[in-house]
């Protein structure tokens, strides 16, 4: 009765995933991982290797937010090659994806070299595959695969930005950013969380480069779009609109900003965006000082 020995193994794999994913979703990490290795155990021992390749990415994300990044790497590339040997095509958009984290993995672990490939593999094979799409006729499950891909085009043009402002080429990141910004803009709307964040991004990249002129505009309109669609980041939007104006000298609009995106900050009980911001605080306090001592010298200078 081999049957129904292999559906009471997926029966009992389904409920322990299930069991997993929700010990993720509360933050239980120790109890997700054990569960996890549970189902993989039996994954093997029923040879279902859907299953294993499921478990496997699933471990692999949490070793990765668990920050155990050399971990995270094992169980990604295991993951790929239970995929690729079982007839997964290389261009698959799931084996795109890991390329992906792995590129991730490459980039927190200072292998700029690994890093550079992999984010260069992802970025040409969805480039090449939306150019085969162009051509074919658009039925609807074409259409859901294309808008699937240019998609994930936009998530590596989005992580390649941040790993490249993080090692100072911002000439490219710029470049990054505005083709990921167009395609979420136009494949999710303008009014899209993630459209605003990266309008927001954007911004601080120009911003970085002293084109605050050019910056100003972009992130102006990431702040209002948020506040008419109630973005539930809108206190890092402001905080960077802050940032923008306090390097163009603004410091009155940038305090009241600031003080604004603190209040939402704590109010999200977002830690770190409330230390960005404060610090940014102190910023403008420190220029103030520095301009009204500035002014007193002059009048000293004046009165000579």
């Amino acid at each position: 009765d081999t049957r129904s020995e292999a559906q009471k193994s997926e029966d009992e794999i389904i409920m322990l995933l299930k069991k997993a994913k929700l010990s993720m979703y509360r933050g239980q990490l120790p109890a997700a991982s054990g569960l996890l290795h549970q189902a993989v155990a039996l994954a093997h021992k029923s040879s279902n290797t859907q299953a294993i390749i499921y478990t496997y990415s699933l471990m692999a994300n949490l070793a990765y937010v668990q920050g155990q990044l050399d971990k995270s790497e094992k169980l990604f590339k295991a993951t790929m090659s239970y995929m690729l040997s079982g007839g997964t095509p290389e261009n698959d958009n799931g084996i795109i994806e890991i390329s992906l984290k792995l590129a991730t993995i490459y980039a927190g672990q200072n292998k700029t070299e690994l890093a550079e490939h992999g984010y260069r593999f992802c970025t040409e094979s969805l480039e090449a595959k939306l150019e085969q799409h162009r051509d074919s006729s658009p039925d609807d499950q074409s259409k859901g695969l294309r808008k699937e891909t240019r998609l994930l085009l936009g998530l590596c043009l989005d992580s390649r930005a941040r790993y490249c402002a993080a090692t100072r080429r911002l000439k490219q990141a710029t470049q990054d950013y505005r083709r990921a910004l167009q395609i979420c803009s136009e494949e999710q709307g303008e009014t899209h969380p993630q459209t605003l964040v990266l309008m927001s991004d954007l911004a601080t990249i120009l911003d970085l480069q002293g084109l605050h002129a050019e910056a100003l505009p972009v992130v102006r309109r990431a702040v209002a779009l948020g506040r008419q669609a109630g973005h539930p980041d809108q206190h890092v939007l402001l905080g960077n609109l802050a940032g923008v104006l306090l390097h163009q000298g603004d410091m009155q609009a940038a305090l009241d900003l600031y003080k604004e995106a603190l209040s939402l900050a704590r109010a999200a009980g977002d830690e770190e965006a409330v230390e960005q911001i404060q610090e940014g605080l102190m910023e403008v306090k420190k220029r103030r000082e520095e301009q009204l001592k500035e002014t007193e010298e002059e009048e000293e200078v004046d009165l000579k």
